[in-house]
């Protein structure tokens, strides 16, 4: 007797193997198969699941064809593929499938928060500007511009895009603001080197009393350790305590970056210390803090103790370790850590691995063995910050001639970067060529090109604050000046005096003495003096090297005053205590 089976129950069956989908097109195949058999191919709702289980398998190319081969899909059909597509990271078949959810014109298409949230995350993804506007004209179109999440995609939209202005404009328009519109917004500040609007942005969310969770702690430890703003970022820390926020690698790694480039590299090791696991990313954000402060010794024992008993490190470890080697002079470890690489993990040496080598060697005076890195360097094609660590090496140890040749390099390979101008000129006004110097500057002038503009921050009670080369924008500029003065005259009774060839050399020796007094870190230096309690320590963060100058006037600063002051410049950190510098003057 033949049993025939309820279609109704067929169809359910067929339904409920697709709730449950396997991650292999082979099943899918085969219940599509049964689909066409039991003659279920109009049953959109059965061929939705389908469709996106095909895509939630990562099977693309089928998960196309199944979509050509309905003849009339309907708006759930697509909304769902689309939101599909989004959240399994195919933002390029997610707008792909909204275009032809567009061009299919449907009369009663239900357009919906979730779906252009799905298609405005897609943009985000590929930083597709233009098809993005599009669709934030589309979403006020459709009345969905004052709805919270949709707005929050906008936010990280627009700021992936770097578009800060326009993110701000959404997020400043919101009535509502999510947790994720406040990330969005700071993330794409961090991310985008407007780090200082980032913290003032994370300020106003705490004052706000909106709870954050650890996206939102990773960005702004981030923004912390660009501007060094070591009081908030030990807030966090302490916050993440109390909250019971969740120390995963990510949030270590964020502490650890942010303890080491706010210059607290012992509260960087307590927190590696702390972690229960330890991967490759936190092993090397600790080598690498250790080696931004010129301890080279320490970053190399935690480089051995990873290699006996963590994990295996990669590539960016490498250049953590041959950074550390570089700032801290260790030559023969560096060369075995090199050797090291290729040899026992199979790692191809890339350019950054070469511009610390090439540093390395040519700190150390070594200026014929870094050239002959750079010649040996194979299949990689010498970059601009190759050839700017030799010529910074040649500078060091007065090597005029390799100078100039490494200069001329650079210059080949960026023309238009002032910067590589500003070296050749040193490099010709150590050699006492000073028609040379006005050469290189005349072509500066005929080009158009200026120094980059150089700044400090620094933070007092929680809050960051810029000065810049002869900056008068501060409320308290006169009390700075004066008290700056003051110091600097207490400095030169106990045998400072200016190095005024750190200065463009076409001002005269006058000119020179005042253009450097009035340096950002001074500045911002003179400021802090005046506003921490006596004996606390100074931190200040240089966007570029600091100055010859600078370095000998705060190690003079440091004996006057009695302060310990620790700078981060563009390479390193120094710390100045009793009229000496961690860095040994090798930087």
């Amino acid at each position: 007797m033949i049993h025939h089976q309820n279609p109704h129950h067929h169809h359910q069956s067929l339904y409920h193997l697709l709730v449950h989908p396997n991650s292999h097109i082979k099943p899918l195949k085969q219940i599509h198969a049964r689909v066409i058999v039991s003659g279920k191919t109009s049953s959109l709702p059965l061929l939705t699941k389908l469709i996106t289980s095909a895509c939630a398998a990562h099977e693309i190319r089928y998960t196309r064809e199944l979509l050509f081969s309905i003849p009339n899909p309907d708006s759930f059909l697509f909304s769902s593929l689309i939101k599909t597509s989004t959240k399994h990271n195919f933002p390029n078949h997610s707008l792909m499938f909204y275009r032809h959810m567009l061009v299919c014109n449907f009369a009663n298409v239900e357009w919906s928060s979730h779906l252009f949230t799905s298609v405005i995350k897609a943009c985000g993804s590929l930083s597709a500007i233009r098809v993005g506007r599009n669709v934030h004209c589309h979403v006020m179109v459709c009345g969905y511009g004052s709805d919270s999440f949709v707005q929050a995609a906008l936010v990280s939209f627009y700021a992936k895009c770097n578009e800060l202005g326009l993110a701000r404009r959404v997020f400043d328009g919101m009535s509502e603001r999510t947790l994720v519109a406040w990330n969005a917004m700071i993330s794409g500040y961090e991310q985008n080197g407007l780090a200082e609007e980032g913290v003032r942005l994370f300020c106003k969310m705490r004052d706000s009393g909106v709870e954050f969770d650890s996206a939102t702690v990773v960005s702004v430890l981030s923004a912390c350790s660009q501007v060094g703003a070591l009081g908030l970022g030990r807030w966090v820390h302490e916050y993440i305590g109390c909250n019971g926020l969740d120390v995963n690698s990510t949030v270590a790694t964020s502490l650890i970056n942010m303890y080491g480039k706010c210059g607290d590299v012992n509260k960087a090791r307590e927190v590696f210390d702390s972690l229960s696991q330890q991967n490759v990313i936190t092993w090397t954000a600790m080598i690498s803090s250790y080696g931004m402060h010129g301890y080279g010794n320490e970053a190399i024992d935690i480089f051995r103790l990873m290699r006996l008993h963590g994990p295996s490190p990669n590539s960016v470890t490498f250049i953590a370790v041959l950074s550390a080697c570089a700032h801290a002079g260790l030559v023969s470890e560096g060369k075995l850590a090199y050797a090291s690489m290729s040899r026992d993990y199979g790692i191809t040496p890339k350019m950054e691995h070469h511009v610390s080598m090439v540093d390395m060697l040519g700190r150390a005076g070594l200026l014929d063995e870094a050239y002959q890195h750079i010649q040996d360097m194979g299949p990689v094609k010498p970059g601009p910050a190759v050839w700017t660590a030799m010529v910074g090496a040649c500078k060091m140890h007065k090597n005029v001639d390799l100078g100039v040749v490494a200069a001329e390099n650079l210059l080949a390979i960026e023309p238009q970067h002032p910067g590589h101008y500003v070296l050749l000129s040193n490099i010709y006004a150590l050699a006492g060529q000073m028609d040379r110097v006005e050469m290189v500057r005349d072509v500066m002038i005929r080009k158009g090109l200026k120094k980059q503009v150089g700044y400090a921050t620094i933070e007092v009670d929680q809050k960051t604050y810029l000065f810049s080369m002869g900056d008068k924008s501060h409320p308290e500029t006169v009390a700075i000046h004066k008290y700056l003065d003051e110091l600097m005259e207490k400095c030169r009774e106990v045998g400072y005096t200016p190095a005024s060839e750190s200065v463009m050399h076409e001002l005269e020796e006058e000119e020179r003495v005042h253009a450097l007094r009035y340096h950002s870190e001074k500045l911002a230096l003179a400021f802090g003096l005046l506003k921490t309690e006596e004996g606390s320590t100074i931190r200040i963060v240089k966007n570029l090297r600091v100055c010859e100058d600078c370095h000998i006037a705060i190690k003079f600063i440091s004996v006057v005053t009695k302060r310990k002051i620790i700078v981060r410049d563009k390479l390193r950190f120094h710390h100045f205590e009793d009229g000496s510098c961690s860095c040994l003057d090798y930087w």
